[in-house]
């Protein structure tokens, strides 16, 4: 597919109401220029920069990654895992699942 059908779809969207002012400039932008344009909303860009830390570890990282992007230290992500695990079981489902699909810094 060519550029210039590609902007004519993203009109076609904006002109549908599919896409506001704001998606179509950053989808335009990104097709023109090829890189990313930096988004305003600060839960995107924590959930974006979300990775598993390599320095504050003990079993996959999990924690040290969610203390960096939450500014909450990790200690108390650790307590909160062990607690969903000791009542639901959840604890241990969820930190595998981040430990499986969360890239490592």
């Amino acid at each position: 597919m060519t550029l210039s059908d590609e902007l004519d779809k993203l009109a076609a969207l904006r002109s549908s109401g599919s896409l506001t002012e704001d998606e179509f400039a950053r989808a335009k932008q990104r097709l023109l220029h090829g890189e990313p344009v930096p988004s305003n909303d600060p839960v995107a860009s924590a959930v974006n920069s979300f990775k598993r830390s390599r320095n504050d570890r003990w079993f996959g990282g999990v924690c040290g990654g969610i203390a960096r992007s939450t500014g909450v230290d990790a200690w108390v992500w650790r307590l909160l895992f062990a607690v969903l695990f000791i009542f639901a079981g959840a604890g241990l489902l969820v930190y595998l699942l981040l430990w499986l699909f969360v890239p490592s810094e």
